[in-house]
């Protein structure tokens, strides 16, 4: 088999494309036509591949789905706007009123509030420390249906007991779903942990260039759909491995609406191809970074996997390729954060990660201010957390770009 980078680059022209050109052109299309009324009729029924209407199906989305199911080595994969509309849909297709989900308290601000939101509307949640699986294992009950965790947090970086976990929903015939964003397929494959789903948020470290929206999930085969009682008697036909997917197509994307858009697929399939080679100076950066913030008198603390004192350390160094290329820090509470900010000037001030430049953000008074302090207090998110995404540009110059902030706080005081 040809590597992760060769296996993407090729993965087009491999499919064939008309005319031999090299990438899956953009489609734009909403409607398709057909002259015999028959075959516009097997298309809609599924007895015959091809496309229908363009909030199900493009050609050029399906040739990015094609992609993210290659690079997770999953069965099928479905495509949406969004990351936060991947993930909502899972939960929209696949759990009824009445259902309980158990999901890693651990979680991106987001996906905090739309499972809240779930909460008010009939399905019951349980957020967990699921850094340990004793946690995730006290909270199920006879009604509980699918287990959420992501793979590294955003920002404390706490690292779920993802094998473990795995174990459990198997032995509880449990739907497993992984937020790999933080990961990316090529740090790390939900599947060897038992993942029943994985979800993405493109727009992240697979697209990389902050230029387009997109979420998926990804069937891997792991789970026994069978068993699942809320499969809709409509999608029981076919390859069982695919009967959660096809309801989440059929009832998350057609019935929801959370389309791709042609043009985002494109630039995000273009992305997808220099994924390894971003996201490897991208943790070779940010190691560098840590080990220098770790050493620094005016940091309280540095939370990143790659470091020995990290409590998921050995846990990151077994499971993933690399520890990932986002951490967050403290600083010293005397040191006012919008004035350390404010003295960064490589580095941009800006919500996003796993783009090209290295971002940085305040914590509590941004992307987790809604949460309130006690919720906040609860995550370990400090008033003087920063978050840092990590980009691609030379070490050396974002190494002196920190230190120039901190001489510059440091004689301020």
């Amino acid at each position: 088999m040809a590597g992760f980078t060769t296996t993407i680059v090729h993965a087009d022209r491999r499919d064939g494309i008309e005319h031999n050109a090299l990438h899956k052109p953009v489609h734009n299309n909403v409607a398709y036509g057909y002259d015999d009324p028959h075959e516009l009729a097997a298309v809609f029924q599924g007895k015959q591949k091809g496309y229908s209407y363009g909030r199900q199906i493009n050609p050029t989305v399906e040739a990015l789905a094609a992609k993210v199911t290659q690079m997770e080595q999953g069965l099928g994969t479905v495509c949406f706007g969004t990351g936060m509309a991947a993930i909502g849909s899972v939960l929209f297709s696949l759990l009824r009123a009445g259902d309980h989900f158990v999901s890693s308290s651990f979680l991106f601000g987001n996906t905090n509030s739309l499972f809240n939101t779930f909460a008010c509307q009939g399905l019951d949640v349980s957020f967990v420390d699921a850094t340990d699986v004793e946690n995730v294992r006290a909270a199920i009950r006879p009604e509980t249906r699918l287990v959420f965790v992501e793979t590294i947090a955003n920002p404390r970086t706490q690292i779920s007991d993802l094998n473990r976990i795995g174990a459990l929903c198997r032995e509880h015939g449990l739907v497993y779903v992984v937020d790999n964003t933080m990961t990316s397929p090529y740090l790390f494959q939900p599947r060897t942990v038992d993942a029943s789903l994985i979800v993405h948020s493109l727009t992240k470290y697979i697209g990389g260039h902050g230029n387009a929206l997109g979420g998926t999930v990804t069937e891997v085969g792991n789970f026994d759909w069978t068993s699942f009682p809320n499969i809709d008697p409509a999608y029981q036909s076919g390859n069982p491995q695919m009967w959660g997917l096809t309801q989440v197509r059929k009832k998350g994307l057609r019935d929801f609406g959370a389309a791709m858009s042609p043009d985002a697929a494109h630039h995000i399939a273009m992305g997808a191809e220099t994924l390894a080679l971003r996201q490897s100076r991208q943790c070779q950066n940010a190691a560098a970074l840590c080990r220098f913030l770790d050493a620094q008198p005016l940091v309280h603390q540095v939370y990143y996997p790659g470091l020995p004192a990290h409590p998921q350390h050995q846990l990151a160094a077994e499971l993933f390729r690399h520890p990932g290329a986002l951490f967050s820090f403290e600083l010293d509470p005397a040191i006012d954060v919008f004035a350390f900010l404010s003295e960064l000037d490589i580095i941009v001030k800006s919500s996003h990660l796993g783009d090209n430049r290295t971002l940085a953000i305040p914590v509590a008074h941004t992307i987790y201010h809604e949460m309130g302090a006690e919720r906040r207090a609860s995550m370990g998110i400090a008033d003087n957390l920063v978050r840092i995404s990590v980009g691609i540009e030379d070490e050396a110059d974002l190494l002196e770009d920190f230190s120039k902030a901190l001489r510059a706080v440091e004689k301020s005081q």
